[in-house]
C-alpha cells in the first residue's frame, strides 16, 4: 500500500513551546532571552502561526487526488516523523513517499522520514527537488497576477520581489544547493511575469527572515537593500514570497508587518503581498504531479 509524508519546517501550537522549539533551531543550543521574547511577540501579533493546520489542509487535499493516506511531518517541532510513519505503518502502508512541501533541499528532510521507517521495514521513495514543477510556476503566476491586479497599475511599472527564507551562507557553501535551486525557480517565475507585461528590470530576488542573535553571514540581498533599490522609480510594489507554499510567520508578520513599514519609510505608495498558495488548486496539482511521478504511477 502507498502513502505519502509531507515534510515541513514546523512550528508551535502555543506560545509556551517556543524556548524548546528555537532551541531545535539551534541545534541544542539555548537561545537568548530576548530572541524567545522576540520570537514569542511576532506569533503572538498574528495570533499563533496557521502553517500546521495549512499544511495538514494540503495533505487532505493532495490525499483526496491520489487515494491513499497521505499525513504530515514536521522537521523541527511536532508531529515528527516517528510519531507519523507509525500510524501509516498501522494503516497497511508499506511504500511512503518522502515529499517536502518546499521545493528546495529537499535532501535536508528525507533522512528523518527514513530512520522513522526503518523499524517498520517500510520502503522509502525519495522525491527530488521540484522548484520547476510546471503546475507549481503556475501557481506562484496565479497569485502572483491576482496581488498585481490589486495595486491598480500598469504590470511594467511595478518593482516586483521574489524573496525566500534565507539561510547562513556557510550552509551553502558546504554545498546545500538551496540558492542555486531557488534562483533557478525564481528565474522561471520572472520569464512568466515578463511575458505577461512585467517589466523585466523590475523584477528582484531577495532573501528574508534572517536568524535573529546570529554571528553568521547570510544568503542576500535581503529585503532592505532590494527595496531601497526599487525605490528609485517604482512607486507600487508587489512582493512575492515564493520561497514559502504556505502562510507562517514569515509572511504574516515579516512582510505583512516589517517589509510594509519598511516599505512606507522609503515612500512607495502601495505595497502587495501575494498570498502563499496553501491549497490553491494549481498547487495541489504540482503536488500531486511530482508525487504520481515520484512513484511511478
Amino acid at each position: 500500500m502507498l502513502g505519502v509524508l509531507l515534510s515541513y519546517h514546523g512550528t508551535v501550537s502555543s506560545s509556551d513551546e517556543v524556548p524548546a522549539f528555537v532551541r531545535n533551531i539551534r541545534h541544542g543550543q539555548p537561545a537568548p532571552d530576548e530572541v524567545v521574547a522576540e520570537v514569542r511577540r511576532r506569533l503572538e501579533h498574528i495570533g499563533g502561526s496557521p502553517l500546521t493546520r495549512l499544511s495538514r489542509a494540503q495533505a487532505e487535499a493532495l490525499e483526496a487526488r491520489l487515494g491513499c493516506p497521505v499525513r504530515i511531518a514536521a522537521r523541527l517541532w511536532h508531529p515528527y516523523p516517528s510519531e507519523v510513519v507509525s500510524e501509516l505503518a498501522a494503516l497497511g502502508v508499506t511504500r511512503l513517499l518522502s515529499l517536502p512541501l518546499a521545493p528546495q533541499s529537499v535532501q535536508i528532510y528525507h533522512p528523518g522520514v527514513e530512520a522513522a521507517a526503518a523499524p517498520h521495514g517500510l520502503e522509502v521513495v525519495r522525491a527530488e527537488p521540484w522548484g520547476h514543477e510546471p503546475a507549481l510556476i503556475d501557481a506562484f503566476v496565479e497569485a502572483a497576477l491576482e496581488a498585481a491586479s490589486r495595486l491598480e497599475a500598469p504590470r511594467d511599472s511595478l518593482g516586483v520581489v521574489l524573496s525566500a527564507h534565507s539561510l547562513p551562507r556557510r550552509v551553502v557553501a558546504a554545498g546545500d544547493g538551496y540558492e542555486r535551486e531557488f534562483r533557478s525557480m525564481a528565474e522561471a517565475v520572472a520569464g512568466a511575469l515578463v511575458a505577461r507585461g512585467f517589466g523585466a528590470a523590475s523584477i528582484r530576488v531577495a532573501f528574508q527572515s534572517q536568524g535573529m542573535g546570529s554571528r553568521d553571514a547570510w544568503l542576500g540581498p535581503d529585503i532592505e537593500t532590494v527595496f531601497g533599490e526599487l525605490a528609485t522609480g517604482h512607486r507600487r510594489l508587489l512582493v512575492a514570497p515564493i520561497g514559502f507554499v504556505t502562510e507562517h510567520v514569515e509572511t504574516l508578520y515579516d512582510i505583512d508587518v516589517e517589509a510594509r513599514a519598511l516599505a512606507e519609510r522609503l515612500g512607495f505608495e502601495r505595497l502587495e503581498r501575494m498570498p502563499a498558495l496553501d491549497t490553491r488548486p494549481r498547487f495541489i496539482d504540482a503536488l500531486e504531479a511530482v508525487a504520481r511521478r515520484s512513484l511511478g504511477l
